[in-house]
């Protein structure tokens, strides 16, 4: 991608026309239908009703209030990712005749951005323009964020040029947003050329830029780079704040280097930087990941002594470390606290739950949390019936495993290939092995791309079922749908061709594994 950012200090006069490219007709506004009825859950569900009676009874007051009161409710409501709701009592106030003011219409532009309607942002631009408005920096810089927010970041520079062009000026905000869009599609060289010539002259680079950059470079795997930014960075007199603290932590953490990742968090405090909830639980996650979780719990437990309150994310996080450890009970207590501190358990939360206690053998317990997923509202998802439908396969409850695969499928939930693998296993295991041998037909014929544990299991059924011409006829189809054997595989395929007595067959096999590298 070239940087479309030329002739930085030339000024055109100001006219609607220069914007042309990116306005559609102001009038396509009108043409806008509400189709996002659904909101976005939330706690704040009756003030929201509050908020929406509060601004129809402003419609019916003798004086009509200012109208920045109108804008703080719009501002309530897009703050509380009510979109829809805004844009609509925005419509309504139009309609009655009462004018936005230029808060108010950026506002309204916002909403549009984050809906993915570019054009209605764009009309509303329009809008500001037909009306004499002056479009602030804030304008701009949404419009920007709505286009990088969208993958359209080519548009952003464009829109940056020719707003440049016009005599308008950007600032930090505007930069950092940029910076950021080219560092999410992975423009990371681009982003950089572009902080040079921001700190050429054009404003002032900030911590906001850097760390896009920074986490960017960390996430391509170029920590040399990413560490000689952040020592450019405080050159430049730019002192990092936590969120480039938890930048450098999160790869050291991920990689298991849990020692260096405290070595940050020293310098962190040092400085007085104060670490915040994510900080705590990028360690917490770096100590499960290398079964220290006696010290994700002492991490936690350190959180909440200094004064950090733990989000769902760190509840989750600790939730699976002590699952994945069979410490399922105080997982189940730590849920319970989780309701008495008032953090709301998500989907994650009751999945991970769900799969200690289905591994754990304890399956009757698992039914009452699926109540209560429903009663909070709260989806399962693929994963969710993935733990379910292998602890029933698991414990010989084909029947419910697949009246859950049928409810499943009514709900549009596709299963993927861990689902099939666990069924047809289940099937075979089960006795009904002609079952799972259709069930394989039919995703071949379907064009799944079927992995090696699912063949394995059914070259397994077959040499079982002492149908061993028939295994080996599914092996060659296997390799030649590029899905090659492996260990497993191999084993179950020489012990059964021993056990017939084909001895020079089971050598051959015996030799291609050692050939493969499977055997040493």
């Amino acid at each position: 991608m070239s940087l479309p950012i030329s002739k930085l200090r030339f000024s055109l006069s100001y006219s609607n026309s220069k914007f042309s490219p990116f306005l559609s007709n102001p009038s396509s506004f009108s043409c806008f239908h509400l189709h996002y009825h659904s909101q976005p859950p939330s706690l704040d569900h009756d003030n929201v009703h509050d908020l929406v009676s509060q601004f129809h009874s402003m419609f019916h007051m003798r004086l009509v209030p200012p109208i920045y009161e109108f804008g703080l409710i719009l501002g309530s409501l897009t703050r509380m990712k009510y979109y829809p709701t805004t844009i609509s009592l925005f419509k309504q106030m139009e309609l009655k005749g009462i004018q936005s003011n230029l808060v108010i219409l950026n506002i309204v532009i916002n909403c549009f951005c984050h809906l993915g309607q570019m054009p209605f942002s764009f009309s509303i631009l329009a809008k500001i323009l037909k009306r004499g408005y002056h479009p602030s920096v804030i304008t701009l810089s949404t419009l920007m964020k709505g286009l990088c927010l969208n993958s359209e970041v080519k548009k952003a520079l464009s829109f940056h040029d020719k707003a440049l062009a016009q005599g308008f000026r950007l600032n930090e905000v505007s930069y950092g947003i940029l910076i950021d869009g080219l560092c999410k599609v992975g423009e990371t060289e681009v982003a950089i050329k572009l902080l040079r010539i921001i700190e050429g002259g054009l404003c002032k680079s900030d911590v906001v830029m850097y760390a896009s950059i920074i986490d960017s470079l960390f996430k391509d795997n170029l920590a040399k780079e990413a560490y000689d930014m952040v020592i450019k960075m405080m050159s430049n007199n730019i002192i990092p704040n936590v969120y480039i603290y938890n930048i450098m932590m999160d790869p050291l953490c991920k990689e298991g280097k849990i020692k260096e990742a405290k070595n940050v968090l020293g310098v962190m405090v040092k400085a007085c930087v104060k670490p915040d909830s994510v900080t705590f639980s990028t360690l917490m996650d770096g100590y499960i990941l290398v079964n220290e979780v006696q010290n994700a719990k002492h991490i936690f437990n350190v959180m909440t002594k200094t004064g950090v309150t733990p989000n769902i994310y760190s509840y989750n996080i600790m939730i699976n470390g002590l699952c994945k450890s069979k410490r399922v009970d105080e997982a189940m207590n730590l849920f319970q606290k989780m309701h008495k501190r008032k953090v709301v358990p998500n989907t994650v939360t009751y999945t991970t739950l769900i799969d200690g206690l289905c591994k754990s053998g304890r399956i009757t317990h698992v039914w009452d949390l699926i109540d209560e997923m429903h009663d909070k509202n709260q989806q399962l998802n693929v994963i969710t019936y993935n733990c379910l439908i292998h602890a029933l396969c698991k414990n010989n409850h084909l029947d419910q495993a697949f009246e859950l695969f049928k409810i499943m499928m009514e709900k549009k939930i596709m299963p993927n290939m861990y689902i099939w693998n666990t069924l047809i296993e289940g099937m075979c295991r089960g006795g009904r092995f002609e079952e799972a041998q259709e069930t394989f037909q039919d995703l071949l014929i379907k064009g799944y791309p079927l992995d090696v544990h699912c063949y394995t299991t059914m070259i397994n059924g077959l040499c079982k079922k002492g149908l061993l011409d028939e295994a080996l006829t599914l092996w060659s189809k296997m390799e030649d749908n590029g899905c090659l054997p492996d260990v497993v595989t191999f084993e179950i395929m020489i012990t059964a061709l021993f056990r017939k007595d084909e001895n020079d067959k089971a050598e051959t096999f015996l030799r291609e594994m050692i050939l493969r590298g499977l055997l040493t």
